[in-house]
C-alpha cells in the first residue's frame, strides 16, 4: 500500500469532477461548503477540479447512488472532456463504487478514500506510515473485487490455497492477513512511545487540537520557538510534534497532532488513536479555530466529537480563535429589519454570545499577523500555573506560596 509517491513536476495532474448528494436538511450554502472542502481535498490530493454536480436527494440509490438520468449527465460531461476521476462528497458502499466504474469506465473515488489517499502522500516516519496502511487495507478488505489478483504470488506453496477457494477469498486471506501483521507492528511502536511519554518530566502536558488546516503547526512555531512544517494545505501534520516549552520560568511539554475534519474516515480515527494518546494524556488543550471560515461553529462541533471518540472532550481546553485579521461579515442595509444572520454578525457581535460564557478560556488572535499574541501567551501562562500547582507541586523548579525559594535562587 501506500502508493502515493507521485513528483507533481514530473506527472500531468489528474482531472476530476465533484459529486455531491443535497439531503433533506441541508441548505445551498451548506452544500456549496462542503463541496468547497472536497475540492480542497482534490487539490491537496493533486487533482484540478473541472466542474461539480449536484442533485437534491431524500434517499441515494442503491445501485449508483444518485439518479440514473444525473449519472447519465455526468458521463456525458466524464467522456467529452475525458475526466480522469469521478470523486464523491459521501462514502460509497463496495457495489456502488463498482456500478459506476463500469457506467464512467473511470476511476471512482469517495471521500474517505481520498482523505485516505491524502495520509498516504504526506505519511513520512514508520508510524504515521503503518497506520495509515493499516486504515487501507481496513477500508479496502470489504470492496475487493478482483482487484488484488497480484498478491496471489506473494504467498504461494503447497496447501495455501483451500479446497475450491476462489480468486476473492485468496485476496481477502492475504489482506486479513496483511492487517493483523500491521496491527502487531502498530502495536509494538505503541509501546515504545507510551515508554518514551513515561519517562518525561513530571510537567504540564498542552496538546493543540483543531480543524484541519487553522493553524496549529503556526501557533506551534510561536510559542515553542521551533520550525514545525506548516503548509496552506489540508492534513499539512500527520506525526505528532512534542517540544519542550520554558515560558517565564515555567516548563511545559507542548504537541502537535493531525487535524480533524468532517466525516473523517473511521479507519483513520482507529489507527490513530495511538497517535492522539499525545490528546488523550494531556493536562490542557489549545482548541484552534479559523474564525475567518463561515463554518467555524460546524469545526468546532466537528473536534468535539471526534475528541469524545477518544475520551479527551472533559480537559481543561483554552478556545483560541485564529486568523482574526481574514474575518469578514456581510453588512446588513439599514433598511432590513429582518432578523440578523449569522453572517451579519461582526468580530463583536460574536464576542457576545455563547463565546461570553467561557470566561477567560477564550482568546481572539492572528497567528500570522502576530495580533493580540501578549493576551494569548497571558491566558496560556495562567492556566499552566494552575494545572502545576494543583496535579504537579513538586515538579522541578516549583516554588510554592510559603516563600521557599527555588533551587536556582538558592
Amino acid at each position: 500500500m501506500l502508493e502515493r509517491k507521485k513528483d507533481p513536476k514530473q506527472e500531468k495532474a489528474e482531472t476530476a469532477v465533484l459529486i455531491g448528494a443535497q439531503t433533506r436538511n441541508m441548505s445551498d450554502d451548506e452544500l456549496a461548503e462542503y463541496l468547497d472542502e472536497l475540492e480542497f481535498l482534490a487539490e491537496t490530493a493533486g487533482a484540478v477540479t473541472l466542474k461539480r454536480f449536484t442533485q437534491k436527494l431524500t434517499v441515494t440509490h442503491p445501485r449508483t447512488y444518485l439518479g440514473i438520468g444525473k449519472v447519465k449527465e455526468i458521463d456525458d460531461y466524464v467522456k467529452e472532456h475525458k475526466v480522469d476521476l469521478i470523486i464523491f462528497d459521501d462514502e460509497l458502499s463496495p457495489s456502488q463504487i463498482k456500478n459506476l466504474e463500469k457506467v464512467f469506465d473511470q476511476k471512482v473515488m469517495d471521500r474517505t478514500n481520498l482523505i485516505l489517499d491524502i495520509f498516504a502522500a504526506r505519511a513520512r516516519t514508520a508510524h504515521s506510515r503503518t497506520q495509515v496502511e493499516l486504515a487501507q487495507y481496513q477500508y479496502l478488505l470489504p470492496r475487493l473485487s478482483k482487484m488484488w489478483t497480484h498478491l496471489e504470488r506473494q504467498k504461494g506453496g503447497i496447501g495455501m490455497r483451500g479446497p475450491g477457494e476462489t480468486q476473492i477469498e485468496t485476496d481477502r486471506r492475504i489482506i486479513t492477513q496483511k492487517i493483523a501483521l500491521l496491527k502487531e507492528r502498530l502495536g509494538k511502536i505503541d509501546q515504545q512511545m507510551a515508554t518514551q511519554r513515561k519517562s518525561r518530566d513530571r510537567m504540564v502536558r498542552v496538546a493543540l487540537v483543531g480543524y484541519t488546516n487553522v493553524g496549529k503547526s503556526t501557533i506551534m512555531n510561536l510559542i515553542s520557538k521551533s520550525e514545525v512544517f506548516a503548509e496552506n494545505k489540508l492534513f499539512a501534520t500527520l506525526d505528532t510534534t512534542v517540544r519542550k516549552v520554558f515560558h517565564e520560568g515555567i516548563k511545559f511539554l507542548l504537541s502537535d497532532t493531525v487535524g480533524f475534519i468532517r466525516k473523517l474516515p473511521t479507519q483513520l480515527v482507529e489507527s490513530f488513536k495511538s497517535t492522539l494518546d499525545e490528546v488523550r494524556e494531556a493536562d490542557l488543550l489549545i482548541h484552534v479555530v479559523d474564525i475567518s471560515h463561515p463554518y467555524f461553529e460546524d469545526h468546532i462541533k466537528t473536534v468535539q466529537e471526534t475528541l469524545m471518540e477518544i475520551s479527551g472532550e472533559e480537559k481543561e481546553t483554552l478556545l483560541v480563535f485564529n486568523k482574526i485579521d481574514a474575518f469578514q461579515h456581510a453588512v446588513q442595509d439599514e433598511d432590513d429589519l429582518s432578523p440578523k444572520e449569522k453572517r451579519h454578525m461582526s468580530l463583536q457581535d460574536w464576542k457576545q454570545t455563547w463565546m461570553n460564557r467561557m470566561g477567560d478560556n477564550v482568546v481572539f488572535i492572528s497567528a500570522q499577523e502576530r495580533i493580540n499574541l501578549e493576551e494569548f501567551r497571558k491566558k496560556l501562562h495562567s492556566l499552566i500555573i494552575t494545572i502545576r500547582d494543583e496535579r504537579y507541586p513538586f515538579s522541578e523548579g516549583y516554588t510554592d506560596y510559603w516563600n521557599i525559594k527555588a533551587p536556582e535562587d538558592e
